[in-house]
């Protein structure tokens, strides 16, 4: 097998780069999304951070809501029930997943 790659790697043109991968740790966004008793300074700051978000156009409460209202239902699904496209609501989900305040899934979010 090795020798098999290798024969056919020495074959084309151009550079090859060898990229190692390893684990860099937990996930730091599983703590966050902890489910532990939030005293007022820290839901102070998840409101702030939130308005922030919602400075351009509101949209974190509609979307949290909407993904507490149907977990797990895939990107698309949920971006069409808001009459919007999936990339953008993708990068939004993101946004709130930092905050941890959602957790992706094997398929969709919660």
């Amino acid at each position: 097998m090795r020798e098999s790659l290798l024969a056919e790697l020495s074959s084309r043109e151009g550079q090859l780069y060898r990229i190692r991968l390893r684990l860099a740790g937990p996930d730091p966004r599983i703590a966050l999304r902890a489910e532990a008793e939030l005293g007022e300074p820290e839901m102070h700051d998840i409101e702030t951070r939130l308005m922030r978000l919602d400075a351009r156009r509101a949209w974190t409460l509609a979307t949290l809501a909407l993904i507490a209202a149907h977990p797990a239902r895939r990107a698309p699904e949920l971006a069409a029930l808001l009459g919007r496209e999936t990339l953008p609501f993708k990068q939004d989900v993101r946004k709130l997943k930092a905050l941890g305040l959602t957790e992706s899934l094997t398929s969709g979010y919660r």
